[in-house]
């Protein structure tokens, strides 16, 4: 997909797109192409880690590693300028998706290691992470992260680094807010959340009333497991992306667009 060739008309209708700041414009693009109207409201923002000395520190082990787990294209960004700078020959580099992969291949790695379905149980059941027993793995993600990959190889037999590179927080005070709630039928007929951190920041930040809208509107999420969280925090329509990628994300717009138009 891309801009030149659209997959639906969205007709005008304004998508609340709450990536944070930084990643959030090709989505935008793409939506803009297919005639909606993106509505910039970050509900994450990515911060690099408090102390990159104790964190260049734990990542000297990675010299000696033989897999290294990146979990988003954050943790690549992030992780890179504190990586050692000569890796082991013979490491195997995992990405958790597509746009893992991308990031690495831009910072000049090759990502061996990417699963079709784009998440820590895809990445586990990968061949190469079956046998770990007595494997080096480095894991590089955010704080507050999924705890399965560490559990599961450590169950494996294999000796874990979970490193902090990044950290996700909510926005302090962004702007707007009360414009958004006031004008929400108008600024938000669809919302689009890619991540658990995202989904809850924004309840956080949109207080009552503005919870009690998001509730009531076509939700778009990146996968099952988010799906079930949104149900959970008793969204009413929501609607399930292939992966957390922008062409999959838009591609369900144009889904719910048919819904809501």
């Amino acid at each position: 997909m891309n801009s030149q060739n659209p997959p639906c008309d969205l007709a005008g209708l304004s998508v609340l797109v709450t990536r944070p700041a930084h990643q959030s414009e090709p989505l935008c693009d793409l939506i803009a192409a297919a005639h909606g109207r993106p509505i910039r409201f970050p509900a994450l923002e990515i911060r690099g880690p408090t102390d990159k000395l104790a964190a260049r520190r734990e990542l000297e082990g990675a010299r000696r590693a033989d897999l290294l787990l990146f979990v988003s294209a954050n943790a690549v960004r992030y992780a890179f300028p504190l990586l050692p700078d000569q890796l082991p020959l013979d490491v195997a580099i995992g990405a958790v998706g597509r746009a893992t992969a991308q990031a690495l291949a831009e910072a000049g790695l090759d990502a061996t290691l990417v699963p079709e379905r784009m998440d820590s149980e895809g990445l586990l059941a990968l061949p190469a992470l079956q046998a770990v027993q007595g494997k080096r793995v480095y894991i590089l993600r955010g704080n507050g992260g999924r705890e399965l990959l560490t559990e599961v190889l450590c169950e494996r037999g294999a000796e874990v680094r979970a490193v902090e590179v990044y950290r996700r927080q909510v926005p302090a005070n962004p702007p707007g807010i009360a414009n958004l709630v006031s004008n929400w039928d108008r600024m938000a007929q669809i919302v689009t959340a890619t991540s658990n951190a995202i989904l809850d920041n924004l309840f956080s930040l949109l207080g009552e009333q503005g919870a009690a809208l998001l509730r009531r509107t076509p939700l778009v999420v990146a996968s099952q497991r988010m799906a079930e969280h949104a149900i959970a925090l008793r969204c009413e329509a929501v609607y399930v992306a292939a992966s957390a990628g922008d062409p999959d994300i838009v591609a369900t717009l144009c889904a719910v667009a048919e819904d809501v138009v």
